[in-house]
């Protein structure tokens, strides 16, 4: 028999997944703990949060059936991260606070950190012991990494498209090699 649906749907293993998890996680604590309740940016920052982890998994839940719909909702996975991304410039420029860059003491050893299996292990212990500073150049070193995972995604995802077709194509495909196929 001829199938057309794949089984898709996990993101619970993709890196970006991961790494938007603990975006979030951090992001949640940050906006709780440094803005003032009521402030709207708390809102905003965390569903932006949410928003780029939540886009991830239905993209790829909803793959199944429409490549078109994956595409759509891993873009905009990544434009929900952009935006949290210039809430935490902001924060910093706002707080007369420095954004690690390449030159930064600090820059490359955090780099370094976030990718490690201990950071993963490690971070929701390592959030309270830092800084306004430190905890927005690390959420926005996630996200810059997060960004890039998702454009090497798109891509692929543009590619399986390419390659597969949409479901009316793959369908139609199915149709027609089930009625070549020889009965006994």
């Amino acid at each position: 028999m001829n199938t057309f649906l794949h089984n898709n749907g996990g993101y619970r293993k993709l890196r970006v997944y991961q790494v938007t998890v603990i975006i979030h996680d951090i992001t949640y604590y940050f906006a709780n703990r440094y803005f003032v309740k009521g402030d709207r940016t708390i809102d905003q920052m965390i569903q932006a949060a949410r928003s780029g982890k939540q886009n991830i998994a239905e993209g790829s839940e909803a793959s199944t059936t429409s490549r078109e719909t994956e595409i759509k909702l891993t873009n905009v996975a990544k434009a929900s991260l952009e935006e949290l991304l210039v809430d935490y410039e902001d924060y910093l420029r706002q707080h007369g606070l420095s954004k690690w860059d390449a030159n930064h003491p600090r820059y490359e050893r955090m780099r370094a950190f976030v990718c490690s299996n201990q950071f993963n292990e490690d971070y929701q212990n390592l959030i309270p012991r830092l800084n306004e500073e430190e905890l927005c150049n690390l959420c926005i070193t996630l996200i810059n990494q997060s960004t890039y995972m998702l454009r090497k995604l798109i891509e692929r995802q543009q590619q399986q498209f390419l390659q597969e077709g949409g479901i009316r194509e793959q369908m139609y495909k199915a149709r027609l090699a089930a009625r070549t196929v020889p009965t006994k």
